[in-house]
Protein backbone atom coordinates (compact mmCIF):
# COMPACT_ATOMS: atom_id res chain seq x y z
CA UNK A 1 0.00 0.00 0.00
CA UNK A 2 2.91 2.89 1.05
CA UNK A 3 4.41 1.69 -1.80
CA UNK A 4 1.57 2.46 -4.13
CA UNK A 5 1.50 5.83 -2.55
CA UNK A 6 4.77 6.18 -3.29
CA UNK A 7 4.61 5.47 -6.99
CA UNK A 8 1.96 7.83 -7.26
CA UNK A 9 3.23 10.37 -6.12
CA UNK A 10 6.44 9.98 -7.97
CA UNK A 11 4.01 9.65 -11.04
CA UNK A 12 2.25 12.53 -10.12
CA UNK A 13 5.89 14.59 -9.32
CA UNK A 14 7.12 13.54 -12.70
CA UNK A 15 3.85 14.74 -14.63
CA UNK A 16 4.09 18.09 -12.81
CA UNK A 17 7.49 18.97 -13.94
CA UNK A 18 6.50 18.07 -17.58
CA UNK A 19 3.05 20.13 -16.88
CA UNK A 20 4.88 23.24 -15.93
CA UNK A 21 8.09 22.97 -18.66
CA UNK A 22 5.06 22.76 -20.83
CA UNK A 23 3.51 26.13 -19.40
CA UNK A 24 7.20 27.98 -19.44
CA UNK A 25 7.04 26.90 -23.05
CA UNK A 26 3.53 28.66 -23.32
CA UNK A 27 4.99 31.62 -21.94
CA UNK A 28 7.98 31.75 -24.12
CA UNK A 29 5.64 30.97 -27.34
CA UNK A 30 5.63 33.96 -29.79
CA UNK A 31 2.23 33.18 -31.40
CA UNK A 32 -1.47 32.20 -29.97
CA UNK A 33 -1.19 29.20 -31.86
CA UNK A 34 1.96 28.00 -30.13
CA UNK A 35 0.80 29.43 -26.57
CA UNK A 36 -2.77 27.24 -26.91
CA UNK A 37 -0.67 23.79 -27.68
CA UNK A 38 1.16 23.92 -24.79
CA UNK A 39 -1.57 25.15 -22.53
CA UNK A 40 -3.08 21.95 -23.76
CA UNK A 41 -0.61 19.69 -23.32
CA UNK A 42 -0.45 20.49 -19.58
CA UNK A 43 -3.91 20.21 -19.26
CA UNK A 44 -3.24 16.83 -20.75
CA UNK A 45 -0.85 16.14 -17.89
CA UNK A 46 -2.92 17.23 -15.31
CA UNK A 47 -6.14 15.74 -16.24
CA UNK A 48 -4.73 12.07 -18.03
CA UNK A 49 -5.99 10.44 -20.79
CA UNK A 50 -9.39 9.62 -19.17
CA UNK A 51 -9.65 13.29 -18.01
CA UNK A 52 -12.89 14.81 -19.39
CA UNK A 53 -10.39 18.28 -20.85
CA UNK A 54 -7.77 15.61 -22.34
CA UNK A 55 -7.64 16.43 -26.25
CA UNK A 56 -6.47 12.86 -27.55
CA UNK A 57 -5.65 15.26 -31.04
CA UNK A 58 -2.84 17.23 -29.09
CA UNK A 59 0.23 15.84 -28.02
CA UNK A 60 0.66 13.88 -24.63
CA UNK A 61 4.24 14.80 -23.19
CA UNK A 62 2.80 12.39 -20.00
CA UNK A 63 2.43 9.64 -21.71
CA UNK A 64 3.32 6.01 -19.80
CA UNK A 65 4.25 8.68 -16.92
CA UNK A 66 0.50 7.80 -15.03
CA UNK A 67 -2.49 8.26 -15.18
CA UNK A 68 -2.90 12.28 -14.98
CA UNK A 69 -1.29 14.19 -12.13
CA UNK A 70 -4.32 15.02 -10.41
CA UNK A 71 -5.54 11.74 -10.66
CA UNK A 72 -2.30 10.28 -9.12
CA UNK A 73 -1.71 13.31 -6.33
CA UNK A 74 -5.62 11.49 -5.55
CA UNK A 75 -5.52 11.98 -1.25
CA UNK A 76 -2.76 14.67 -1.17
CA UNK A 77 -5.35 17.55 -1.00
CA UNK A 78 -3.25 20.09 -1.05
CA UNK A 79 -1.35 18.90 -3.70
CA UNK A 80 -5.12 18.14 -5.93
CA UNK A 81 -6.18 21.99 -4.91
CA UNK A 82 -3.17 23.68 -6.14
CA UNK A 83 -3.44 21.33 -9.75
CA UNK A 84 -7.07 22.33 -10.15
CA UNK A 85 -6.04 25.80 -10.01
CA UNK A 86 -3.39 25.19 -12.76
CA UNK A 87 -6.15 22.94 -14.78
CA UNK A 88 -8.42 26.52 -14.43
CA UNK A 89 -5.96 28.77 -15.37
CA UNK A 90 -4.54 26.58 -18.40
CA UNK A 91 -8.12 26.28 -19.41
CA UNK A 92 -8.90 30.18 -18.88
CA UNK A 93 -5.38 30.90 -21.22
CA UNK A 94 -7.60 28.28 -24.03
CA UNK A 95 -10.14 30.70 -24.03
CA UNK A 96 -8.01 33.67 -24.48
CA UNK A 97 -7.72 35.33 -28.09
CA UNK A 98 -4.94 37.55 -27.07
CA UNK A 99 -1.48 37.06 -27.17
CA UNK A 100 -0.63 38.98 -23.88
CA UNK A 101 -3.67 37.28 -22.16
CA UNK A 102 -2.38 33.82 -22.91
CA UNK A 103 0.91 34.40 -21.78
CA UNK A 104 -0.43 36.06 -18.48
CA UNK A 105 -2.23 33.01 -17.96
CA UNK A 106 0.31 30.93 -18.53
CA UNK A 107 2.72 32.77 -15.96
CA UNK A 108 -0.09 31.37 -13.78
CA UNK A 109 -0.29 28.45 -14.41
CA UNK A 110 3.64 27.90 -14.47
CA UNK A 111 3.98 29.74 -10.75
CA UNK A 112 1.03 27.67 -9.89
CA UNK A 113 2.82 24.48 -10.52
CA UNK A 114 5.94 25.18 -9.29
CA UNK A 115 4.73 26.32 -5.83
CA UNK A 116 4.88 23.77 -3.38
Amino acid sequence: MAAQAADANAAASKQVATAAAHAGMALGATDLKMVHAHLQHVVNCLVGPSGKAFDAKAADPCKGMGDGAIVDAKGDATTEARLHTALSEAEQGLKTSELDSAHADAQKVLSTLQAK
